[in-house]
């Protein structure tokens, strides 16, 4: 979780009390958040001569974008300790009456699709409140924004720019302008280049550098802004004495792209003349629908229900007690008028954590107080810890298996490319979820078999006394696009025996013993598809380029009613795919799905 430090004095000064260790640390463990350090008597640093103030380092929720800043731990705890009521964004449109626009290029989808922006007109910046702001950009690029690969920001100083402006995709040696903090105008390329050894942007460089354009945004007399997600230009750079900032956010992840806004507007909108307000921008980008006015304010309306709340904190509160008691964590709530036992909840822009009834319930319970809870729940609240279904099955499949004699191994969920197909003498299936910058050629995907962990760490082994049998009973992984992560887990049941004969029957006998045990009787293929009320499994011969042609079998299962479908392989490996995992002696494997017995 993130660690944020804040200035002690102004952090105190912010709620209106000065607290001493302890009392902070429990009104940090009330809130849900925990006091890390307090540097009050520690050495500091000596910066031009003055030590640095105390600061409190307080590590918050990773969730939690809100409190990534000074503004965001002040105003959250000031809510919830009744000090203030949630602020109210609002838009306010600019004194000339003509909201600025940007307008959004069709070749931008080819580097960084997605584009935001907002103004924060007359605002007051001191020397805190700019290392705040700076800060807070900083963090939220490193951790919301995954080292701005998914979202980037740009502040300038809007006085020093004219709209309209355009956000564009141009080819690098186009793109020419004096970058932040330098003088010498430089092409695109020539940035890459400058910049190669920089500690803070080198790591940045290869988002774009070997795209065939870079994006940039321009003012109406095309003088740059900044070229995302590497540098913004110079002569648009904020100082102490800007009044008018122009934020600009670039993004390939959209909803992303709207929490970022939200967040840098919501905390820093308190320092504008008029607190609390947000100047908005018309962006214009009919070639992906995207053309609207930025940021939306507007308060995502969801219902929870508040028998669930009370039945999994053990309370019996009215709805209005509840309503109240979100109203210290910033939702607004209110009793419903369409249903009996629900409350309407409006979520603000600053809590993009809340995704489900869950959180509004968790949000009721830090209101109400951990320690202030139930200790032991009655047997009427459903908050019984159990075990899933799927891994109790899974344990009853792994007990038989070691009692049989096999060990059980635990190989890594990711794999190769190589070792999920070509090794195995499949093609692509195209199913296998793949990590989107592997770091080493080892871990490239998810596996969608059991097998290349088995034959790797027999591998490992290969040294000890043969035979060896190990088992595995775990999850593997496939790309589902109607599924809500795009993609669904798998439990599956694998083995292996190696040694100086293939064990064919071995792994045979395992399989069979496993079924007896999952009350899986074994019949003939005629019996189960001529007899709907059958049910059981068998065997029959296939054709599977991982094994020896002529001894590998499918595995059928038919459950009552329903009708049969293959559920495993097992066979005798080929011998290309032993010498692909080094292998010197033959090996016989089995694997299976076991959800299918829920």
């Amino acid at each position: 979780m993130p660690t944020i430090g804040v200035d002690k004095a102004a952090l105190f000064q912010a709620l209106g009390k000065e607290y001493t260790r302890e009392e902070f640390d429990e009104l940090c463990f009330d809130f849900g958040i925990e006091l890390d350090e307090d540097t009050s008597d520690q050495k500091r640093p000596v910066v031009d001569g003055v030590e640095e103030p105390p600061q409190l380092k307080i590590e918050i929720p990773a969730n939690r974008y809100d409190m990534l800043c000074f503004e965001g731990i002040a105003m959250n705890l000031n809510v919830f300790l009744g000090r203030q009521p949630m602020p109210n964004y609002t838009l306010r449109p600019p004194p000339s009456g003509k909201l600025e626009t940007v307008t959004v290029s069709k070749d931008t989808a080819r580097i960084r699709p997605y584009f935001s922006c907002a103004i924060l007109r007359n605002i007051k910046f001191t020397k805190a409140r700019y290392e705040s702001f700076i800060a807070l950009q900083d963090k939220l690029h490193a951790n919301l924004a995954r080292n701005r690969t998914l979202v980037a920001i740009g502040t300038h100083d809007l006085d020093t720019i004219q709209g309209p402006f355009t956000y564009e995709a141009l080819p690098p040696d186009q793109i020419k302008f004096a970058p932040l903090n330098q003088t010498k105008e430089m092409t695109g390329t020539e940035m890459m280049s400058f910049y190669e050894k920089d500690k803070h942007l080198a790591k940045f460089l290869p988002i774009i550098r070997d795209s065939e354009v870079y994006p940039i945004i321009y003012d109406s007399q095309r003088r740059v802004l900044s070229m995302p997600p590497i540098i913004n230009s110079n002569h648009s750079k904020i100082t102490l004495d800007t009044t008018n900032v122009f934020i600009d956010i670039t993004a390939t992840d959209k909803t992303k792209l709207e929490i970022v806004n939200h967040i840098l507007v919501a905390m820093f909108s308190q320092y504008c003349e008029e607190p609390f307000t947000i100047e908005p921008v018309k962006i214009v980008s009919d070639h992906n629908s995207e053309t609207r006015e930025a940021p939306d304010l507007t308060p995502r309306s969801t219902q929870a229900s508040a028998s669930f709340i009370n039945s999994v904190c053990g309370l019996d509160l009215t709805r209005e007690n509840l309503s109240s008691l979100l109203g210290k964590m910033c939702l607004h709530s209110k009793p419903s008028t369409s249903a009996p036992d629900a409350l309407d909840v409006d979520i603000p822009i600053t809590r993009a954590d809340v995704l489900h009834q869950a959180d509004i319930m968790e949000d009721a319970a830090i209101a109400y107080g951990f320690n202030n809870l139930p200790r032991y729940l009655p047997a009427t609240h459903a908050a019984v810890a159990a075990a899933l279904p799927i891994n109790k099955l899974a344990d009853i499949v792994r007990f038989e298996a070691a009692m049989a004699g096999w060990a059980e191994v635990m190989p890594l969920i990711l794999c190769s490319h190589d070792e999920n197909y070509a090794w195995l003498n499949h093609a692509d299936d195209g199913k296998a979820v793949r990590l989107q910058n592997p770091k080493t050629l080892e871990y490239q995907i998810v596996r969608t078999s059991l097998i290349p962990g088995l034959l790797k760490t027999v591998r490992e082994n290969r040294k000890h006394a043969v035979p060896m049998k190990v088992f595995e009973v775990s999850d593997v992984c496939f790309q589902d696009l109607k599924a809500e992560r795009r993609s669904r887990n798998e439990r599956h049941f694998a083995a292996c025996w190696y040694g100086k004969n293939a064990g064919f029957e071995q792994v045979h006998g395992l399989l069979d013993r496993v079924m007896t045990m999952l009350k899986s009787a074994q019949i003939t293929r005629e019996d189960g598809l001529k007899d709907v009320k059958v049910q059981g499994y068998w065997i029959e011969e296939v054709d599977d380029p991982t094994y020896l042609p002529g001894h590998a079998a499918a595995i059928y299962l038919k459950l009552g009613g329903q009708e049969a479908k293959a559920i495993g392989k097992f066979g005798i490996l080929h011998p290309t795919v032993l010498k692909q995992f080094e292998l010197p002696f033959p090996a016989s494997t089995l694997e299976m799905d076991v959800e299918v017995f829920l």
